[in-house]
């Protein structure tokens, strides 16, 4: 048995990352103590922890480094790491935050770059950093330079996100996954879905209320519109479904004939994933990530092209055959990127440490 303390928060896409990661690696014996952070499991997320039977879960609602006022919790948060990691003797610590590398762990450190305040700023503001991220950007440099392996999930966002924060030691690119088994396409509607942070103004929901506006096909969303700090965004023009469970979104995801994804900024994006896997249509912000990941089976627009972006759901709209057919090369490109290969992808590299400590 190989025995792994990982963090992860409860926020957004991190947490179905790591659910997904851990039952992936279930098979390999792998067991893992799983300290999560922003706010305590719901009681749809402790459920889904508990069917994999291979987490401990450690609930915290101590802040992650990105949110406001995070200095005392960061604190707090490390001593209970370095008491679990004390209890748990792992063999690899895998942190899908930046903060806890700077403490004196005692196994290998993976840490995995699921996103970061100065590239998402870069992409959404075009400006630098400003100098109150000062502690934050120290924070995420220190990861990066005391990390045994930096992972991320895309290559093009590892480029701009050792740009900012320095050059690791040793840095993989290991695409996310999802269980294909989960998502299928059922009979198609007219309408297009998007679902995530809405709050996130990287997911650009505002260029699809003023889309909505002028069209008649409904466009439905999904998701938080409360920030952490409160903040509560008006989803105007939009059929807003608040927050739903997975199996409320795989059912929406069935139905739709068009995803819509527009976003200024998204190193993966598991949603996306998820629509490819269950048939939909992609019309997807024009970046270098998306680009990476889609290019040939959607349609890409420019984040800030609300008439592109008309257009283009009015050609799918109109043309039912083309979303059709648009919607089966994205589900094929999609099961490249599965649970399985994720899974197998992070035991390669679990075992590379297993090499090192025999040398």
């Amino acid at each position: 048995m190989r025995k792994v303390l990982m963090t992860a928060d409860t926020l957004g896409g991190v947490w179905t990352y790591t659910m997904e990661l851990c039952a992936a690696l279930a098979p390999y014996g792998v067991q893992v103590t799983l300290m999560t952070m922003g706010r305590i499991p719901d009681a749809i997320q402790s459920a889904e922890a508990a069917a994999i039977g291979n987490i401990e879960l450690i609930p915290t609602a101590w802040r992650t480094e990105w949110m406001n006022g995070c200095e005392d919790d960061l604190r707090r948060s490390g001593e209970e790491f370095l008491r679990l990691a004390d209890q748990v003797q792992p063999d690899i610590i895998h942190l899908n935050n930046y903060w806890h590398a700077g403490l004196d762990l005692p196994a290998p450190v993976i840490v995995v770059a699921h996103s970061c305040v100065a590239t998402w700023w870069a992409a959404c503001r075009k400006t630098p950093l400003p100098d109150e991220w000062a502690s934050y950007q120290s924070w995420v440099a220190e990861a990066v330079a005391r990390a045994d392996t930096l992972v991320a999930p895309t290559a093009a966002f590892l480029v701009d996100f050792e740009a900012a924060h320095g050059r690791a030691t040793r840095s993989v690119v290991i695409a996310n996954g999802r269980n294909e088994a989960l998502f299928k396409p059922g009979v198609k509607r007219r309408i297009v879905f998007a679902a995530g942070r809405l709050w996130d103004e990287a997911k650009n929901v505002a260029i699809l209320g003023r889309v909505a506006e002028t069209i008649d096909t409904p466009i439905i969303v999904a998701g938080d519109v409360t920030a952490p700090d409160g903040t509560v965004i008006e989803a105007r023009g939009l059929a807003s479904l608040g927050r739903l469970s997975s199996a409320e979104t795989r059912r929406w995801m069935a139905e739709a004939a068009i995803y819509a994804a527009p976003a200024r900024y998204e190193p993966f994006g598991l949603s996306i994933l998820e629509a490819a896997l269950s048939g939909c249509a992609l019309i997807l912000g024009d970046i270098p990530t998306l680009r990476e990941l889609w290019d040939g089976v959607a349609t890409f627009v420019d984040p800030d092209d609300a008439q592109g972006l008309k257009r283009a759901i009015r050609m799918l709209t109109d043309m039912p055959q083309l979303a059709a057919s648009d919607g089966q090369k994205a589900r094929e490109r999609a099961l490249a990127y599965s649970a399985e290969a994720m899974g197998a992808a992070y035991m390669q590299l679990y075992r590379t440490f297993d090499l090192k400590v025999a040398a």
